[in-house]
């Protein structure tokens, strides 16, 4: 039988950089300023001047640097965010979290983010912010939204944690409304070897209210300003994410190079992904559409090709979100996308024999 394609193999990639990550380890194990320490400091300022942001603040989880952007925002009791349903579902937990409400609104069909031109709609006067998710590794549509958020006074945090390194109109995600909160989950374009995150900003405001709130709401040690929470982005992790950081780019270009010869190979046979003009799209997944999608999964797993479902369930009728859900039937494009997307093998080091055997398997069964 032949091997198995994975949908993501990060074994392939630390051993590329095996040598240094172990380095690293052992020099933060050595100075054993576990974290805050140098390591944090340094991946912070590199971060942030990556992304051009003025601010980035490494926090415990990209759930973390949502609910502490939120806050940081003064998201509070009986507010509402808008967002979407097509996501991970830490994206409505941060908002709970926070204390506010989400109200969900439907996409566009074409790229599974925020459709503008169904938020305005869904303004009403508790509305404090939106919360666009940057989904699969694409922007959502910034220029509308930023000017929606301008027209009624709302604050716009990004929900970039599938997109490290995407450009919308030039600039990298994070830097496009008040807060950007990334994931660095381990499968993530940029991952740790466990759970970390990272919030950006251009308002040193907002970063100091962040910093304050992920040390226990403390500016000086023993000294509470308010009730924060333990996100501490520890040594190990941000030591890891430097030398991952220098590797950034090239993996998303490795990964733009994948999407490419997907899209040659299996156009008109399934919807591939697009990519918006002013848009860079760095492929967190490759997602695709298919009418057959089931049928297609169970052929490609009997043939050793692992695909994933990013979501098979729309949040806006999980039971876990029943006290804030609408009806099924009120996101017609959101709930018709989670009946067609398909995720198939991609990560930088996968091999065009493998590309060209994952479009085999589709064309057979397409």
């Amino acid at each position: 039988m032949k091997q198995e394609i994975k949908l993501v193999d990060l074994q392939r990639q630390y051993q590329t950089i095996r040598s240094e990550v172990l380095k690293a380890v052992d020099g933060s194990l050595c100075g054993m300023e576990l974290f805050l320490g140098p390591q944090v400091r340094a991946f912070e300022r590199e971060f942030a001047d990556y992304c051009g942001a003025a601010e980035a603040i490494g926090v415990g989880s990209g759930t973390d640097a949502l609910y502490l952007g939120l806050r940081a925002c003064g998201i509070g009791a009986d507010d509402e965010v808008i967002t979407v349903a097509n996501t991970f579902i830490a994206t409505v937990e941060a908002i709970t979290m926070a204390g506010a409400r989400p109200v969900f609104v439907d996409v566009d069909p074409a790229t599974g983010t925020m459709d503008p031109e169904r938020v305005t709609a869904a303004i009403t006067p508790r509305t404090r912010a939106l919360l666009p998710v940057h989904l699969y590794g694409q922007a959502a549509d910034m220029t509308p939204l930023c000017a929606l958020a301008r027209q009624y006074d709302l604050r716009l945090i990004e929900d970039a944690s599938q997109a490290q390194g995407a450009r919308y109109d030039g600039r990298r995600v994070g830097t496009l409304g008040d807060i950007g909160a990334f994931s660095l989950y381990f499968s993530k374009n940029l991952g740790a070897y466990g759970e970390a995150g990272i919030v950006t900003t251009n308002d040193l405001m907002l970063a100091e209210q962040v910093r304050m709130l992920r040390d226990h709401g403390s500016r000086t040690r023993y000294y509470h300003e308010a009730l924060g929470m333990n996100s501490r982005l520890d040594e190990i992790q941000a030591a890891v994410l430097r030398i991952k950081l220098r590797w950034l780019d090239v993996w998303n270009a490795q990964r733009r190079a994948h999407a490419a010869a997907y899209t040659e190979r299996l156009a008109g046979l399934v919807t591939c992904p697009i990519e918006r003009p002013e848009s860079e799209h760095v492929y967190y997944t490759y997602v695709i559409q298919a009418k057959n999608r089931d049928r297609l999964r169970a052929e490609l797993a009997a043939q050793g090709v692992q695909t994933g479902i990013h979501y098979p369930l729309p949040l806006h009728v999980q039971h876990a979100c029943a006290a804030f859900a609408c009806p099924a039937g009120s996101l017609p494009v959101t709930e018709h996308l989670a009946g067609r997307i398909l995720s198939i093998p991609m990560f930088p080091e996968l091999t065009e024999a493998e590309i060209e055997r994952v479009c085999e398997g589709i064309q057979a069964n397409c």
